[in-house]
């Protein structure tokens, strides 16, 4: 009963409130001080007017092109990426970007059914008491972009030395190519790879017209999404 009560009352006060510290960003700290490394939590909270629209585009067209869509849970990108893992080494997911906000501000990281039962529960809350915007504004604080490096506001610093509403195109679309696997990918932003998943990212942002708007899909089937095409 008080777990219930305590996850509703947080979700309600998140829905305003920024998130301070996430449980990955304390893990990360300690493997720092593990591996001998100084701790590092960069990170600098910043509202959703604070961010730019191309990055909010970027991350949708790279991570989850239902974002607008679904109501947390795409059941069709999870099945393909079952059958995918079935057939190919390179593991591929499924979750959606609140899936993965659920779990980036809640939850520890790792593949066993206790943590994705955590996250499905999480994942109906933001969803119930957030709106889209809320959950864009939350994972883009939250979600790790390097090593130590949380967040749009510290990840644009970082890379290219300006504020998060700055961001160019090609830039957001190099941000959004990294979060698969950040702390590897951050280390070689001009490399063969990202540089390719940026080309892609750009060619789905123009598809969607160049810009996100949460409130044009509201109510409306998937079918009437921007077409998608293969990375």
């Amino acid at each position: 009963m008080w777990f219930f009560i305590l996850s509703i009352a947080s979700t309600i006060l998140f829905r305003w409130v920024p998130v301070p510290c996430t449980p990955l960003m304390l893990k990360r700290c300690v493997q720092q001080k593990f591996d001998g490394k100084s701790m590092k939590m960069d990170k600098d909270w910043v509202s959703l007017e604070e961010i730019s629209p191309h990055l909010q585009l970027a991350v949708v067209c790279s991570e989850d092109q239902n974002f607008l869509m679904h109501y947390g849970f795409d059941f069709k990108a999870l099945k393909k990426a079952m059958i995918n893992n079935e057939k190919s080494k390179k593991i591929r997911g499924g979750s959606t970007i609140s899936q993965q906000t659920a779990k980036n501000v809640y939850l520890w990281d790792g593949r066993n059914y206790v943590r994705k039962a955590f996250e499905v529960y999480f994942t109906l809350l933001i969803e119930t008491l957030w709106s889209k915007e809320r959950i864009m504004e939350m994972y883009l604080n939250v979600v790790e972009f390097g090593d130590g490096i949380y967040g749009a506001e510290a990840a644009a610093k970082h890379y290219f030395k300006k504020s998060a509403a700055k961001l160019t195109r090609e830039e957001a679309a190099i941000l959004a190519a990294l979060l698969p696997n950040p702390r590897s990918y951050g280390k070689h932003i001009n490399g063969k790879y990202i540089q390719g998943r940026k080309v892609w990212c750009l060619q789905q942002m123009r598809f969607w017209g160049g810009k996100l708007d949460y409130d044009k899909y509201e109510d409306e089937p998937e079918e009437k999404a921007p077409k998608k095409h293969k990375r």
